[in-house]
């Protein structure tokens, strides 16, 4: 099991220390599939570098701690300490560009075995990778190519065989099906899936695509603006959500038969540098009251194994219900169509009214250490 106990994570800039997750309390069950929800920049791939222990300039470990609810080889528990020293035999990680992780002047072969835990036979080890990587839909010989030499889908079931050679109890998976065609990811997705089920490991898997989510995973923790706001079993956040995000995340998701108009969600997420007082989704939310504008909700327990930071759970199912009454697609007539766009326009423009006339620095919300490289402290600097 592992447990993350009030994780904060921080990265170092020019201008400050600016919080990409914080306070993340979650507790992962042994054996699950665990999905990461949430827009772009809300904290989801940092806090999968926290998990992985992948912590350095500019990124650091600001406060908290994860342990993983196992222990290594000397009897020691392991945590954000010293999970580094156990990458690969007990927890690996699946990035989400495969041609950007593999050595590209290096074959696939030398790559499964440059780290300690392969390396002292290699040959032992290489006959074992050519009879695993045919388990995983790929010619044996295929670790004797370059990665240039590989389509993006036999790249990306590499990544998967390096990250589930040794077998780890932990595998994270950042949006493993990145910039592949439908069906690659499809493919991709069930081979995780089979090899969860084999080893009966824990995967903590971050995807945009809600739909993956559904049909993948077993628990959901969704994040917004570096918070965690709701996390419970997968088919209860689909069911029955108990925040607002989750909800309007989940309403715009089409189903087969399903012909209502969906409707977007107005606006975008704060500036992480100066994030709003009380709950961050209040600017957005069609519950919000004054309440919600100056206090924060904490993360509680509102169902078993159910948590929401909300203030107005109570009202989510009225606003589930007024959603499902949106007319169909064929009720609408172009006209009215054409007025619904202009006046969510409209909301756009009123919600981002005072991050349109801030200064461009001001909007910015790097999450990871590419989207901050360009204002990192120069060497010598504040860490």
């Amino acid at each position: 099991m592992i447990q993350l106990k009030n994780v904060v994570a921080e990265y170092t800039t020019k201008r400050g220390r600016m919080k990409a997750v914080d306070g993340v309390d979650l507790v992962i069950p042994d054996g699950v599939i665990v999905g990461i929800a949430g827009e772009s920049g809300c904290g989801k791939s940092t806090l999968m570098k926290v998990l992985y222990g992948d912590l350095g300039f500019p990124l650091s470990l600001a406060s908290g701690s994860v342990d993983y609810g196992f222990t290594n080889d000397k009897g020691q528990p392991v945590t954000d300490a010293n999970v580094q020293r156990e990458w690969f035999r007990h927890v690996s990680i699946i990035p989400q560009s495969s041609m950007s992780s593999l050595n590209p002047v290096i074959r696939i072969r030398e790559q499964f075995v440059d780290f300690p835990a392969t390396s002292k036979d290699k040959k032992a080890t290489l006959a074992k990778v050519r009879e695993f990587v045919q388990r995983i839909g790929l010619p044996p010989e295929s670790i004797d190519a370059y990665p240039h030499q590989l389509s993006g889908g036999m790249r990306q079931r590499i990544m998967v065989a390096l990250a589930t050679f040794l077998e780890p109890e932990v595998i994270l998976a950042d949006e493993p099906t990145t910039a592949l065609d439908v069906v690659v990811q499809k493919e991709i997705l069930l081979l995780l899936l089979e090899l969860q089920e084999k080893m009966r490991n824990t995967i903590i898997f971050v995807s945009h695509d809600m739909g993956v989510h559904y049909q993948l995973t077993h628990q959901m923790l969704i994040m917004y603006a570096g918070k965690a706001v709701e996390h419970g079993p997968t088919e209860e956040i689909f069911r029955a959500p108990l925040h607002p995000y989750t909800l309007l995340l989940t309403s715009a998701l089409p189903t087969i038969g399903d012909d209502r108009a969906r409707q977007g969600l107005p606006g975008s997420p704060p500036s992480l540098w100066d994030p709003p007082k009380g709950c961050r989704f209040a600017p957005r939310c069609p519950l919000a009251t004054e309440k919600c504008r100056t206090e924060e909700p904490p993360l509680v327990e509102v169902r078993p194994g159910h948590s929401s930071a909300c203030h107005h759970i109570d009202r989510i199912p009225q606003l589930q219900a007024d959603l499902a009454k949106a007319p169909s697609l064929d009720d609408l007539d172009e006209a009215r169509l054409l007025a619904q766009v202009q006046e969510n326009l409209r909301r756009e423009h009123e919600i981002d009214a005072t991050a349109d006339a801030a200064p461009p620095s001001e909007v910015d919300r790097p999450e990871i250490p590419s989207e901050v490289a360009d204002t990192v402290a120069p060497a010598g600097g504040e860490r």
